[in-house]
């Protein structure tokens, strides 16, 4: 005989508040929320002395396009709920490895060097394995970091080998 019961106890579900995928997309866009409205205390710089665009202009971009990409997992989340792990994948601490690899690198050595092996590493350990995409990702992404910094933001990458190349 079947435990109708527990049937019933199983099919039932937690309010959407109650859910780990609201919890934390709400989250986000609560501290994206309040940081966006921090960036309409800037001060407005006259253009004469302004370089590329206003100095709030570019966290309040970055802060609605993550308000915006946490909408999107949210969406996904709830059509494809996440699953429960009980150990976090290698792949996410060697992430975290690549970060103080990146710091280390950007220092010493060159900053535009350094997007470019954080591209590679942390590519390869999430699964991609062609050599060709992996260069691909390696100088197309640092290339686009450096011109949408070098001409739209009007921003000077710090100096380092491959850098003082292009400013000399």
């Amino acid at each position: 005989m079947k435990n109708v019961q527990k049937s019933k106890r199983a099919n039932k579900s937690l309010p959407f508040f109650f859910k780990d995928e609201f919890k934390v997309s709400f989250v986000i866009i609560f501290i994206s929320l309040i940081l966006l409205l921090t960036t309409f205390t800037f001060d407005i710089v006259p253009p004469i002395l302004n370089r590329g665009i206003q100095p709030a202009t570019f966290p309040k971009a970055l802060l609605i396009l993550i308000i915006a990409m946490t909408l999107i997992v949210y969406y996904l989340a709830t059509k494809n709920p996440w699953k429960i792990e009980k150990k976090l994948p290698r792949s996410f601490f060697l992430t975290l490895f690549s970060f103080i690899l990146f710091v280390i690198v950007s220092k010493t050595l060159d900053f535009f060097l350094a997007i470019s092996a954080l591209s590679i590493f942390v590519a390869y350990y999430w699964g991609e394995k062609r050599l060709f995409y992996l260069l691909l990702v390696g100088i197309i992404f640092p290339i686009i970091v450096f011109v949408f910094f070098e001409t739209i933001l009007g921003l000077r990458f710090p100096p380092g080998i491959i850098t003082n190349i292009y400013y000399s």
